[in-house]
């Protein structure tokens, strides 16, 4: 896991940790390695989950699937991002969400117990990554509250323009890349891809925005 160490400590859960540490704290989570292929999934629905997951190479998706097989994006997971954190607080309730990769991906899984708990050698960065790993969660639900904002949104247009603006500020410029395709845009905004397509063209028409595959420019505009 050695390769993966710059990823680890740009991480929210190791944040102020050295390497040195790091490689100590890895063993005493009980960490381990996995890789996965494109298209595989890494948690499916009704899993029940006692390890946390970390992303260190590749991208995932968090989807939902309703009963029909309609999906939805919650979430994208990047290198050195945190998943399944919230279910592994609660092993007792099966996770109701899937884990897929949009690339492949190798994952660290650490023991949440271990995380919890101090360690028998009681070393003194524990503390601190309990407390990133309280700081990476009340992070994730604020990404989940913004895209709640998107969702609240009546219209597909208010949806669009509402994610498109919170993905220019993230970026600080008004042009930027997304992290989805149109398809994976569609399923993150609940919305028909058909109807995203047409309204994305009716936007660009306007002149409120331009756009050449996952590359975005917002245009000052009012109304």
């Amino acid at each position: 896991m050695q390769e993966y160490l710059p990823i680890l400590k740009k991480s929210n859960l190791f944040q102020g940790v050295t390497s040195e540490e790091i490689q100590t704290m890895l063993t005493c989570l009980s960490a381990r390695l996995k890789h996965y292929k494109k298209d595989e999934f890494i948690i499916h629905s009704g899993d029940y989950i006692r390890s946390i997951g970390m992303v260190v190479s590749g991208t995932a998706l968090i989807i939902q699937e309703d009963f029909w097989g309609k999906r939805t994006i919650i979430s994208e997971v990047m290198p050195g991002t945190l998943f399944a954190e919230t279910y592994a607080c609660i092993p007792s309730s099966p996770i109701e969400m899937s884990v897929l990769c949009d690339t492949e991906c190798d994952v660290i899984f650490m023991d949440f117990n271990r995380i919890m708990n101090i360690c028998s050698s009681a070393c003194n960065y524990h503390t601190r990554l309990v407390q990133n790993f309280i700081s990476a969660i009340a992070k994730k639900n604020m990404v989940l509250t913004k895209k709640m904002q998107h969702m609240s949104k009546k219209t597909i247009r208010e949806k669009l323009l509402s994610y498109l603006s919170a993905e220019s500020i993230k970026a600080s410029a008004s042009t930027f890349d997304i992290p989805f395709n149109r398809q994976q845009l569609a399923d993150y905004l609940s919305i028909d891809r058909s109807a995203l397509s047409n309204e994305l063209s009716k936007l660009q028409a306007e002149g409120i925005i331009t756009y050449n595959k996952n590359q975005f420019t917002l245009s000052t505009f009012s109304g």
